[in-house]
C-alpha cells in the first residue's frame, strides 16, 4: 500500500471494457521530507476521490483485481480509500 495525493485525472475517450464507468486519477507518492520523492503513476479510483485527496492505493496487480472482484482485470493499481489525516511521531 502506498500513501499518494491525487494530482490530476486522466480523460480518455476510448478505453479497456475493465475501466468502463471507473475514474483514472493521477496520483503521486508521498515518503518522509529527507526521501527522493518517486514518480506519479495512473490509479483506477475505487472511492470518489477528487485533486488533492491523500489516498491510499494498493499497487499490486492481484490485490487491485480482488478490490475489484474481477479476477482477470488488466489492473495493476487502485484507489482503496481516503486519508483523513497522517500522523508522524518522531
Amino acid at each position: 500500500m502506498i500513501l499518494a495525493k491525487v494530482v490530476g485525472t486522466v480523460v480518455t475517450t476510448i478505453s479497456h471494457p475493465d475501466y468502463k464507468n471507473r475514474r483514472l486519477l493521477v496520483v503521486q507518492p508521498l515518503g518522509l521530507e529527507d526521501e527522493a520523492p518517486d514518480t506519479d503513476f495512473i490509479a483506477l479510483d475505487n472511492t470518489h476521490a477528487g485533486i488533492g485527496d491523500t489516498v491510499l492505493v494498493n499497487r499490486e496487480g492481484n490485490g487491485a483485481r480482488q478490490v475489484l472482484q474481477n479476477p482477470n482485470a488488466c489492473v495493476i493499481s487502485v484507489i482503496v480509500g481516503i486519508v483523513d489525516s497522517v500522523y508522524l511521531e518522531e
